[in-house]
């Protein structure tokens, strides 16, 4: 079994390093940047990963295209601000020797958050299919949240160990990437997959998503930082259905004109 690890960045020169370097057990390290204007590329190149330019199509079809560049059949895809565990590691090795491999590999992403590993809100495990056979699978082109799909029949099973998402820098840090990126692509996709909202749905978005974060979800076993992640749920929740409402109403009052 022979692995391209691949990465998709924009100005990632804070991350790219440590990117390159936790996947240097792979065969194969591509990333596939955006036109960055910081040292991401020189600091990618200098790690020995194969670096191409491509300008930004989006998340899914960025990814697919790395995928699409890839000498091997395994792909293993990371994002700049994550790490492999040593114990995922060492389960990815363990696969190179098997005779009987599944199609694809699901992995537990932890993400790190206000000082700690959250354990609750939804947020672990987290399972993320970022381990397949690029023959068997593709990364559907979605604006945001995109994953992996496999082709009817293909066998996927869970890998042990951790994938390590450090993700916010600090609180300004997550308001704005709910205001810049995440509110924004979120209503786009729901509203290109024909979802409505209305006064009384944004309205009543954001609570919802906090007692469903905060409480069934288990935000609670991680405190503050509990409270904290439950709070911007809220403000997710609430901005993309405005946002959805926006372009819902944008939309019929240009085809009455």
């Amino acid at each position: 079994m022979k692995i391209s690890a691949t990465i998709i960045t924009l100005n990632e020169e804070s991350n790219i390093k440590a990117a390159c370097e936790t996947v240097a057990w792979a065969d194969e390290v591509i990333v596939v940047d955006s036109n960055s204007t910081d040292a991401t590329r020189t600091i990618a190149e200098a790690c020995g990963a194969r670096v191409i330019t491509n300008a930004w199509p989006g998340f899914g079809r960025q990814k697919q295209f790395a995928v699409e560049q890839a000498k091997h059949e395994w792909i293993f895809s990371l994002d700049a601000d994550e790490r492999v565990s040593d114990e995922l590691r060492n389960s990815i090795q363990s696969l190179r020797d098997a005779k009987n491999t599944a199609d694809g590999y699901l992995v537990a992403r932890r993400t790190y958050y206000q000082q700690r590993w959250i354990r609750g809100g939804g947020w672990y495990p987290d399972r993320q299919l970022r381990l397949f056979k690029k023959s068997m699978g593709h990364w559907k082109e979605r604006h945001i949240h995109e994953s992996v799909t496999m082709k009817p029949g293909a066998r996927v099973e869970k890998l042990a160990g951790d994938l390590l998402h450090y993700t916010m820098e600090d609180a300004a840090h997550h308001h704005r990437m709910i205001g810049e990126r995440y509110a924004p692509l979120a209503a786009r996709q729901m509203f290109e997959e024909g979802r409505r909202t209305s006064v009384l749905g944004v309205a009543t978005a954001g609570p919802a998503a906090f007692i469903r974060s905060l409480i069934l979800k288990g935000g609670l076993r991680d405190g503050f930082a509990g409270f904290t992640i439950a709070s911007f749920a809220a403000h997710h929740a609430f901005l993309k259905h405005l946002m959805l409402w926006e372009k819902q109403t944008t939309d019929k009052t240009e085809k009455t004109d």
